[in-house]
């Protein structure tokens, strides 16, 4: 690697020699200028990693030199050199974005260790930077997959969010939908990309510490508080503060949140005075808060101040065709990380995803496809190596006859009901549904009778849930969603 050049600039020649020989000895490369306009134009032609500059010039103020290179490349670390060691003039340095202030006659082991500073310091600047581009890279929305229209859909609303200067958004879908994502492309893709993104998981970090990370402390706030912390929103600043899975928090931290929300200001434990904030938030829920504030599990007025904007996150089942997308995507990932070679899924496999309805959505698919393709011995994966619910899956009925009885009951009461208030008819013959019914022109509760015919699964498999889906036809983590959308559909009422 080439050593780093240095531009000395001074109008007195012996300064100027002692410091390129020195430079020489350290390793570096060096050249020189001794004006204000030679200087700039060195720095403009071919700008070096550093300046070692003098404040009194011929043509002009050092100062005002540095200001100008520092403007125009703000990556050149600049020293600033001088018999002038006047309190002002170093004030002045440090404000114009030099890095150090060093007074003649120079102590040459003080020079060498600054500008070694420097040179270290710019190198990890640079590092984040090219970092923080790969992160925008990685986290772009070029890089989420999906061609349903749920999800075109719910992208299009991301990125309006992103370039908008929404302070709230509220992500909502189910586990596994790939909300963190989401919070992260909205935060790489807005005006705060150069910003952190600073991350709390609501369900990970027990209730008495959260409030210490959020805000930070003072010192002395409590036994072991021996320095002053800062918190979450002050390492956000001008970034992005992304809760996941809010709806964990307690009540009364969810009031000190809304406080803080609705002020832009928020005080450190065990401090006397408030400190303003500027980071977006982005909170995310697998809930549904709304019914949870009705619950009240949630404050209502959190709600409402955080879902300024919402976005729903499509399940996986509501993605039509996006599963082969994923899958083919996981295994191109894969067959890097672990220097496999295989081009696909089997007809097997590619049927059995297409009609599996992915209770775990886009996670559950992704760790399958490690998985299969940590064991799979054959340049495609096949059913060899399925996890037992998806193969107990690719045995069940579409349709079972059992229980039919109590499929009729129901229809029928529903028709005799319309039929007594002189309701029309319409039949659906055999090849439609499986059964033939009678439905009322009057309509029926789809919802009642779906509660019912789970609930007398479970009454007749005695509460064994496997065999309650095995009943109807489903799976048992389909037997379980269902329960919840029944159950959370009776709420909203």
């Amino acid at each position: 690697m080439a050593a780093d050049r240095i531009l000395v600039v001074d109008d007195d020649h012996s300064a100027r020699w002692m410091l390129s020989e020195a430079l020489k000895g350290w390793g570096y490369q060096y050249s020189e200028a001794q004006t204000v306009q030679s200087a700039l134009f060195a720095c403009d032609s071919d700008p070096p990693a550093a300046v070692l500059l003098d404040i009194d010039l011929p043509d002009g103020s050092g100062l005002k030199a540095l200001r100008e290179i520092k403007s125009r490349h703000p990556e050149i670390i600049v020293i600033m050199v001088t018999a002038n060691v006047f309190f002002e003039n170093a004030v002045e340095a440090l404000r114009g974005g030099a890095f150090d202030f060093i007074g003649k006659p120079l102590n040459l082991n003080e020079l060498e260790v600054t500008l070694r500073n420097g040179l270290e310091t710019r190198r990890l600047r640079r590092r984040v930077k090219a970092l923080g581009r790969q992160q925008a890279h990685h986290f772009s929305f070029e890089q989420l997959i999906g061609e349903s229209p749920a999800m075109k859909n719910m992208l299009t609303l991301a990125r309006k969010v992103a370039e908008s200067n929404a302070s709230a958004v509220l992500l909502q879908g189910e586990s596994g939908t790939g909300k963190d994502l989401i919070a992260s492309s909205i935060h790489y893709g807005s005006n705060r990309a150069d910003g952190p993104f600073v991350a709390l998981n609501c369900a990970a970090i027990p209730g008495t510490l959260i409030e210490s990370e959020l805000f930070g402390y003072e010192k002395g706030a409590f036994t072991d508080a021996k320095a002053r912390k800062e918190g979450m929103f002050e390492q956000a600043e001008g970034g992005t503060i992304f809760f996941d899975e809010i709806g964990e928090l307690e009540l009364g931290l969810q009031a000190k949140l809304l406080r803080v929300f609705e002020q832009g200001a928020f005080r450190r434990v065990g401090g006397l005075k408030d400190i303003p904030y500027d980071a977006r938030i982005i909170a995310a829920s697998n809930r549904d808060l709304k019914a949870e504030s009705r619950a009240g599990r949630f404050r209502a007025d959190l709600f409402y101040r955080l879902s300024i904007i919402q976005i729903d996150l499509p399940t996986l089942r509501e993605r039509d065709g996006d599963v082969l997308l994923l899958a083919a995507n996981f295994i191109e990932q894969f067959n890097k990380r672990l220097g496999k070679r295989i081009t696909g899924l089997s007809p097997e496999v590619t049927d059995l995803f297409l009609r599996y309805q992915w209770p775990g959505n886009v996670r559950e698919l992704r760790n399958l496809i490690e998985r299969l393709m940590i064991l799979e011995e054959s340049n495609v994966i096949t059913t060899a190596w399925l996890p037992h619910e998806l193969l107990e899956f690719t045995t069940a009925q579409p349709v079972q006859q059992v229980e039919q009885s109590a499929v009729t009951d129901q229809l029928q009461n529903a028709a005799t009901a319309s039929q007594v208030a002189g309701a029309h008819s319409i039949t659906y013959n055999d090849n439609e549904i499986g059964l033939k019914f009678r439905l009322p022109a009057g309509g029926v509760d789809l919802n009642a009778l779906e509660k019912s015919l789970l609930q007398q699964a479970i009454k007749h498999t005695k509460g064994n849930q496997t065999k309650a889906a095995a009943l109807l036809g489903i799976s048992r983590d389909q037997f379980r969603y269902r329960i919840k959308r029944v159950d959370a559909a009776e709420e909203e009422r």
